[in-house]
């Protein structure tokens, strides 16, 4: 049975990601179309003064819109005819809308309830993606229990890098979130890099999900990871503290604080549930990581009322760096834990 005969994916994931791919077509065909031919905006109700001078009127935005429009719609014809290059063109297709949200939301400055009504479809969208690209290239599971130490490793870096293009950034006294802060010199680029870690993050947990088979908590690992790599794919962002000490903040900062809160639950479920499957010796290192987290967590917590104050914040940039770095130490600890599971439950099998 040849490829197009035959889908990558079960039925109703073929479906949903039909549903999404269709939806999404629909709306960039119909925004790109009303922007082109009212370049003003006024066919949407959207003034041009919303995009800060980025562009002069609408009638480029909307050709890119349009564009993603017809990508949207190969992407949907392929996954429906069940084409060899359907990974292809709906990872383009779920790519460059990605890329379309996080630069519309740097170019407005702002979280509209739209973002969220086009936006968490894509992110949806995403994890059936990525099981379709992985059966049609043949990608082992090993291969996928790797992205765990690769998307801990991204992140790393990323924590290295920007703050030295962040001219008077301190990583001692502040928060990795005001990289990325409304207003920020590296939000651009941290926003833009910063996709590939919960791209990878999704890998690894369809990896989990693949060899977990005979395993309650290490199917509920891969699944916890799914939904958390879908809250990764953005966060909203934060003002800068001097804004928000001066009554700027918006609706983005409450979500960011919600999805901070969000972040830390699923970190401390993972890491219960991940040691839960694994032996004593896992068990003692994640429990000491707890133990890390819950000290530095307080000390973090001690000193952020005084971010939104605008007050000094002298380590509070160290504590939370060490409960992000435990917290990635132990994903990648966790992905060749399972490497070797894997590895030794192949060579039980091969003995005679």
């Amino acid at each position: 049975m040849t490829a197009k005969e035959q889908s990558a994916l079960p039925h109703w994931q073929q479906i949903i990601l039909l549903v999404i791919l269709g939806y999404e077509a629909a709306g960039c065909l119909l925004g790109g179309t009303l922007l082109v031919l009212a370049p003003d905006g006024r066919y949407m109700e959207m003034p041009v003064e919303m995009m800060h001078g980025t562009f002069r009127d609408f009638r480029i935005p909307g050709m890119i819109l349009f564009a993603l429009g017809i990508l949207n719609t190969i992407g949907f014809v392929s996954v429906i005819r069940k084409l060899a290059s359907d990974w292809l063109w709906t990872g383009l297709s779920l790519g460059g809308l990605f890329i379309w949200f996080i630069v519309e939301i740097i170019i407005l400055d702002e979280l509209h309830w739209l973002h969220a009504m086009w936006g968490l479809p894509v992110m949806l969208g995403w994890v059936f993606a990525i099981p379709l690209i992985v059966s049609r290239q043949s990608i082992t599971t090993s291969a996928l229990l790797v992205c765990g130490t690769l998307s801990s490793l991204w992140y790393l870096v990323l924590n290295i890098i920007s703050p030295m293009l962040y001219e008077g950034y301190s990583v001692l006294s502040q928060a990795p979130s005001e990289l990325s802060a409304l207003g920020a010199p590296t939000r651009i680029g941290w926003d833009l890099a910063v996709l590939l870690y919960p791209l990878l993050f999704s890998a690894f947990g369809w990896g989990i999900l693949q060899s977990g088979s005979g395993s309650r908590s290490l199917r509920f690992v891969g699944i916890l990871i799914l939904i958390y790599s879908i809250l990764n794919f953005y966060w909203p962002p934060m003002h800068r503290r001097e804004v928000i000490a001066a009554g700027g903040g918006t609706l983005t900062d409450t979500l960011h604080l919600v999805y901070a809160s969000m972040t830390v639950i699923f970190m401390m479920l993972l890491m219960g549930f991940g040691a839960a499957a694994l032996g004593k010796k896992f068990r003692a290192y994640t429990a000491a990581s707890f133990l890390v987290f819950i000290l530095f967590g307080a000390l973090t917590f001690k000193e952020s009322s005084n971010l939104e104050a605008n007050l000094p914040t002298p380590f509070m940039g160290l504590w939370e760096r060490i409960n992000i770095a435990t917290f990635m130490c132990w994903v990648i600890v966790f992905s060749f834990a399972l490497l070797r599971r894997k590895d030794h439950s192949v060579q039980t099998r091969l003995i005679p």
